[in-house]
Formats: structure tokens, C-alpha cells, sequence
């Protein structure tokens, strides 16, 4: 069996501590490669939170009144102190399971939050971001660097929101829609200074152009060549307060060959001129730079 674990002091003692918010006490990610099977059973639970992720194949766990309940690739599991927990798996199923420990005074209010409140299953999308945050917590664990106690916590929040974004983003379409929107707003970011054509970023991703606008809006709120022109814009007010470029320099730099066209879209998003906004940055500047209780070094 393949095992990738961490603990908290480097023992599997249980620990519960109700003085902290929340604690990270162990980790790990366990995958059957030689063993037909494998099978855990608490007839009394443990003392602390564990919440189990099948980030692969497929796996039997007893819950409730249910048992062998079948759950698969991108299920949660939440097993509460003092309930019994009983799971297996089977090799031929290619099963993956990643598990943490924790305990605290606000775990209880946390899973509320996330979905937990009634249930002891979620059924996520699977996401890279799951495993990438149960490995990162684990290296945490093991490597026990300065303020690591502190970041397993953060760690552990964050695999909470997560989950929780995932849960909300199911009731608004696929997840392959999420993901291919979140592709197009990294492109966006990264290549607003290029001249982008939305017919051609559609067709080059097998899109729809009329299907990738309407759920570009969906998602992100505003049609994409209107969110292009705000990247453009913001890029543009950081330059103009911050260099010394020309007004048609800073346009190029942003997208924006005609200085003509972009001093039309500039005022149009922001209700001045560049120039005028520029000017108002320094006036901004020196008044704040004179203003009584000011102080310079000479």
C-alpha cells in the first residue's frame, strides 16, 4: 500500500484541543497497490473531527442507517467525534483516499458552514485543488517548519472554502463550464496588451462564440471584450500613476495603438482623460505631501 502521512507529534495518538480554533493532528493519502483490500473499523469512533476525500476509484463506508454505501471519485466523508466509522475498499476499484484529523471550538460552526450541518456526505466535482491541499498539508506535518501549526490551520480553512465553492458553483452549470471561463479570464490577464478577438479565442477552444459569451457574462458578470477594457483601463491608471510614460506610450502598453481611441475608452470608463486623471494623481500627492503634520528627510 502507497502512504503519504504526517502527524502532529510524530505519533498517531489522538488528540483533541478545544483551546484553539481549529488544529490540524494528522494527514495522509493512502492508495492500494499490492493488497487485495483494506478495510478500517472504530466501533467507537475517535475523540476527534476526520474528514476523508476519494480523490480517485471508488469506496464502501457505513454510514447512518446505510451500510456499504458506495461513493466514488470526489466524495467527502465527515466523521464526528465519537461516531462509530466503518469503511473498505478494494484494489480492484484503483481507490485513492486522502484523510485529516483536527479538532478545535470552531470545527463544528465550519462544517455547518460548508454543507455539513445535516449530513456526513458531499459530493464534489473532483478538483486538482483537493489532493494538491491534503499534500501540501502532510509536507506541513512532516517538515514541521516555523509557523506551520498556524498555516495547517489556514490550510485546512481553505480546503473548507473550497469545498464550499464547489458546492455553490454546482447549482450554476457544469464545472467544465467554471473551468473553461476560469481559462479565459488567465488568458485575458495575461495577453490584454495583445489584440484579442473574441470569435478567434472561441473558435480556438472549440467554443461557441455566441455559447462563451453568454456564460462569460454568467459567471464573471460582464460580457468578456467589456472585461478585457477593464483589465486595459486599471493596467492603464497604474501607469499613469506610477511612470513617467507618455499618454501614448501607456495606451500601446495596454492594448491601445490609436492614442485617439484610447483617450475616448479611458474617459468613457472613468469619466476623465488620462491626462486630467494624471494630473489630479500629483495634485493628490502634493497636497498629502504639504498637508500640516507632514514630514521630509533632506
Amino acid at each position: 500500500m502507497y502512504a503519504n502521512t504526517g502527524y502532529l507529534d510524530n505519533h498517531t495518538d489522538e488528540i483533541t484541543n478545544y483551546s484553539l480554533p481549529l488544529q490540524v493532528t494528522s494527514c495522509g493519502i493512502y492508495r492500494l497497490q499490492h493488497e487485495p483490500s483494506m478495510q478500517t473499523t472504530r466501533p467507537h469512533g475517535r475523540n476527534d473531527f476526520q474528514l476523508l476525500y476519494l480523490s480517485s476509484g471508488v469506496a464502501y463506508f457505513d454510514l447512518e442507517h446505510q451500510v456499504g454505501c458506495r461513493l466514488s471519485a470526489g466524495d467527502f466523508v465527515l466523521y464526528r467525534p465519537k461516531v462509530p466509522q466503518r469503511y473498505h475498499y478494494y484494489a480492484s476499484d484503483f481507490p485513492e483516499i486522502c484523510w485529516v484529523h483536527f479538532t478545535g471550538h470552531e470545527a463544528d460552526l465550519l462544517l455547518d458552514l460548508i454543507g455539513f450541518a445535516d449530513i456526513s456526505v458531499l459530493s464534489c466535482h473532483p478538483m486538482p485543488v483537493f489532493s494538491d491541499l491534503f499534500l501540501r498539508i502532510i509536507q506541513e506535518l512532516q517538515l514541521k517548519r516555523p509557523f506551520f501549526e498556524s498555516i495547517l490551520s489556514l490550510l485546512l480553512r481553505q480546503l473548507f472554502y473550497e469545498i464550499q465553492r464547489n458546492q455553490q458553483e454546482a447549482f450554476m452549470g457544469n464545472p467544465k463550464h467554471h473551468r473553461e471561463i476560469a481559462e479565459a479570464v488567465t488568458f485575458f490577464h495575461e495577453s490584454f496588451s495583445k489584440a484579442i478577438q473574441i470569435d478567434d479565442y472561441a473558435k480556438s477552444r472549440h467554443m461557441s462564440v455566441c455559447w462563451f459569451i453568454r456564460n462569460f457574462k454568467k459567471y464573471i458578470g460582464v460580457p468578456p471584450m467589456q472585461y478585457i477594457t477593464s483589465i486595459r483601463i486599471n493596467k492603464a491608471k497604474e501607469l499613469l500613476k506610477s511612470t513617467d510614460y507618455s499618454i501614448q506610450e501607456i495606451g500601446a502598453l495596454v492594448g491601445y495603438e490609436n492614442p485617439l481611441y484610447f483617450s475616448r475608452m479611458f474617459k468613457k470608463q472613468t469619466g476623465t482623460s488620462p491626462a486630467h486623471f494624471r494630473r489630479d494623481d500629483k495634485d493628490i500627492l502634493q497636497q498629502r505631501d504639504t498637508s500640516p503634520g507632514s514630514t521630509s528627510i533632506e
